[in-house]
């Protein structure tokens, strides 16, 4: 069996896929799966499903939840269940099964050591498998956890969303290091809008752009960037951006790619 959590919450199992309609099962599978073989006190659960606005029967609304979701995870033919009562609460024992949520932070720090290591294609593999697991939002409610998200879901969906931006930013380096800078910006162009903070994205798509023979297109890129600075934070672009445009506007041809094969057999 599979956990998916890297997008809408499912289950797989073989080819047969699962999901929650009531939302605070969902809630309950969702922190346990966070916590997964750790025990979950009932009152971290009742946070995360109410937050502070508990109703007078929380304790029973909560053995409710649970039941339901043991009942969704039984399979037929498999003794026990996953969901086990252990003091002080409940734990979700893995066993031999996969959770997505896990599985993507080892790709991407397996990627992080190649690219550490100057093994840049290998990395961009590596990375470029990790993105291949998410299918939308994590949890699926816009990187925030279910809509009443209490603090252990909105903070696990807090640090997925930042780590699958620092892959996405590894891969677009691994891209640029290889010589790919064509094929790295239709994927920077969408970076930067969909996190028109994040400078790094817009230094890369103007290197991206620069390597790829459009220096016009590149110094728009940094004009783009400064407008949206200056407009929503008052703020000028960091030196590194600063530096870059100089660069670009100077025609430094230390900025140009080496071509792919002098990256080969590394």
């Amino acid at each position: 069996m599979r956990y998916e959590m890297l997008g809408p919450l499912r289950v797989t199992d073989g080819s047969k896929s699962m999901t929650i309609n009531a939302h605070k099962v969902e809630v309950v599978l969702s922190v346990l799966l966070v916590r997964a073989d750790q025990v979950v006190s009932p009152e971290q659960l009742m946070a995360e499903i109410w937050g502070e606005d508990l109703p007078r029967r929380a304790t029973a609304g909560l053995h409710v939840y649970i039941s339901q979701l043991r009942k969704f995870l039984k399979r037929p033919g498999v003794a026990g269940n996953p969901v086990e009562t252990r003091a002080p609460g409940y734990v979700l024992h893995k066993g031999d099964d996969e959770i997505d949520a896990q599985i993507f932070p080892q790709l991407v720090d397996e990627g992080r050591t190649l690219l550490r290591e100057g093994r840049h294609d290998e990395a961009a593999c590596r990375f470029e498998q990790a993105l291949a697991l998410w299918r939308g939002p994590a949890l699926g409610h816009g990187g925030k956890g279910p809509a009443v998200a209490g603090p252990i879901i909105d903070g696990f969906a807090t640090w997925l969303t930042e780590t699958r931006l620092e892959c996405q930013e590894m891969l677009a380096e691994c891209r640029l290091q290889l010589g790919r800078h064509r094929e790295a910006v239709g994927m920077l162009y969408a970076l930067t809008a969909e996190n028109p903070m994040r400078e790094v994205f817009y230094r890369q798509l103007m290197l991206a752009l620069y390597r790829s023979e459009r220096q016009a297109d590149a110094l728009k890129v940094y004009q783009s960037v400064r407008r949206t600075l200056k407009d929503e934070l008052g703020l000028e672009p960091g030196r590194p951006l600063q530096n870059l445009q100089q660069a670009i506007l100077a025609g430094d041809t230390e900025l140009l790619a080496p071509p792919p094969l002098a990256l080969s057999g590394r």
